[in-house]
C-alpha cells in the first residue's frame, strides 16, 4: 500500500463547491506548506494548483431522470476515487457538498482508515433526519455554514465546526440601492418590488402567475408608481417568463436575464421562492416575503419528513418568524398581498434590517481559515 502523505483529496461536484474548494486550498496551504491537492474540482480549484482527475461537470446532475441516465458513469467515477485512495491513503479526504456522491466515498475511505471531512452540511436537520446515522459513520468532521446546524450534530455526537457562510463576505454591509436602480434603468426615486419565482422550470410554473397576480394587486394598493423587476435565473427561465408575461400585458415588468443580485439591491421589498435567494436577500438587507409551492402529490409525499419549524434561512438563523413565509396552502394571493404591502412599511423595514445586519456579521468570518484550522485539529496538527 502506498501513502500520499502530503496529499489532500478533495471532491467538489458543482460551481459553489469549486468556490469553497479554492478558498480552502489557499488556507490549507498556509497550514501545510508542502501539501498537494487532487481529486475532482473546477477551474477555481485548478487555478490554485489542484489536479482534477475527472471533469467536475460530470458530477453536476439534477432531478431524477438525468442521474439515472448517468448512473453507470457516476458509479464508475466513485469506484475509481475509492480505489485510488484506499490503495494510496491521502492525508485526508474532503467532500465538498454533493452529499449523494460524496457520502459513499467518505464511508468507504473512513472504514479504510482515512480521515474524512464533509464541508457543507446537507439539510439533514430539516428533513430525512435518519441520514444522520450514515453521516456519523462516514465523517470525522462536519463543517457547517450556518450556526444553527451545530446543535443538531452535537446532539448526535458528530464532531462539527461552524465556519461561516462564504456568501456573507461577497455582499457589502450597506447595499447601493440608488446605484443599482440607475444601472437597471429604473427611476431612483420610485419604490421597487423585486419578484423571484425560482430558478427551476417547475418552480416558475407553480409560482410565476401567483406572484404576478400579487404584484398587480400590490400595485393597485400602493399606486402606479411601483416598479416591478424580475431577474430570470438563466436563459431558459428568461424565455419561460417572457412567454408568461406576453399573456399579461397589463403588468409592466423589467425582465432581466440573470443580474439577480443587482435586481434585489435595487428593491425596497423582495417577493421570492424559498431557497438560497432568501439568504442573499437578507445579506442585501432586503425586507422580503417568502413563499413556496410543490405539486400536491409531491408535497404530500415529502411533508411528513420535514422537521424544521421554518422554511427560510433568515427565520432559521433568527430562530423566529423574522420574515413572513407562506408555504403550499398558505401561499394565497390574499396572504401574500397583505404581507408584501406590510413589508413596505418604513418602521417595520427598519426593525427587520437591523436584525439582518446582526445576522450578516455572525456569518461573515474567514471560512477558509476556520475550516483549515478545524481540519488540522482533526489530523492532530
Amino acid at each position: 500500500m502506498g501513502q500520499l502523505s502530503q496529499v489532500f483529496a478533495i471532491v467538489a461536484g458543482e460551481a459553489s463547491g469549486d468556490i469553497l474548494g479554492a478558498d480552502l486550498i489557499r488556507a490549507l496551504r498556509k497550514q501545510f506548506p508542502s501539501a498537494t491537492f487532487e481529486g475532482i474540482g473546477g477551474p477555481r480549484m485548478q487555478a490554485e494548483g489542484f489536479h482534477s482527475l475527472f471533469q467536475m461537470d460530470r458530477l453536476s446532475v439534477m432531478g431524477f431522470v438525468e442521474p439515472l441516465k448517468r448512473l453507470p458513469e457516476l458509479l464508475g467515477i466513485r469506484r475509481s476515487i475509492v480505489q485510488r485512495y484506499t490503495a494510496n491513503p491521502p492525508k485526508a479526504f474532503i467532500g465538498i457538498d454533493s452529499p449523494d456522491f460524496n457520502s459513499g466515498i467518505e464511508l468507504r475511505l473512513r472504514n479504510a482508515g482515512v480521515k474524512t471531512v464533509h464541508y457543507v452540511s446537507p439539510s439533514v436537520w430539516a428533513w430525512r433526519q435518519g441520514r444522520i446515522k450514515k453521516i456519523k459513520k462516514s465523517v470525522d468532521l462536519m463543517l457547517c455554514l450556518l450556526p444553527f446546524e451545530i446543535d443538531f450534530y452535537s446532539q448526535h455526537n458528530v464532531p462539527v465546526r461552524f465556519v461561516g457562510h462564504p456568501l456573507a463576505g461577497q455582499f457589502p454591509q450597506q447595499p447601493d440601492v440608488q446605484g443599482a436602480r440607475v444601472k437597471l434603468g429604473l427611476d431612483p426615486e420610485l419604490p421597487v418590488l423585486c419578484i423571484m419565482p425560482g430558478s427551476r422550470s417547475g418552480e416558475v410554473e407553480l409560482l410565476a402567475q401567483l406572484f404576478l397576480n400579487v404584484a398587480r394587486q400590490v400595485k393597485a394598493v400602493m399606486g402606479a408608481d411601483l416598479q416591478l423587476v424580475i431577474p430570470a435565473a438563466n436563459q431558459a427561465r428568461h424565455s419561460q417568463l417572457s412567454h408568461i408575461l406576453a399573456d399579461r400585458p397589463e403588468i409592466k415588468v423589467c425582465l432581466l436575464e440573470q443580474n439577480s443580485h443587482l435586481a434585489m439591491e435595487s428593491a425596497d421589498v423582495v417577493l421570492l421562492a424559498s431557497g438560497t435567494t432568501a439568504l442573499e436577500a437578507m445579506l442585501l438587507k432586503k425586507p422580503m416575503v417568502v413563499s413556496y409551492r410543490l405539486g400536491a402529490w409531491t408535497y404530500r409525499l415529502v411533508s411528513p419528513f420535514i422537521k424544521t419549524p421554518y422554511a427560510s434561512i433568515p427565520n432559521l438563523l433568527a430562530n423566529k418568524m423574522l420574515v413572513p413565509e407562506f408555504i403550499q396552502d398558505q401561499a394565497t394571493e390574499a396572504n401574500l398581498v397583505a404581507a408584501v404591502v406590510q413589508a413596505f412599511d418604513p418602521e417595520q423595514q427598519q426593525a427587520v434590517i437591523a436584525e439582518f445586519e446582526q445576522l450578516h456579521q455572525q456569518l461573515r468570518v474567514d471560512s477558509g481559515a476556520l475550516a483549515a484550522a478545524a481540519i488540522a485539529e482533526v489530523l492532530g496538527q
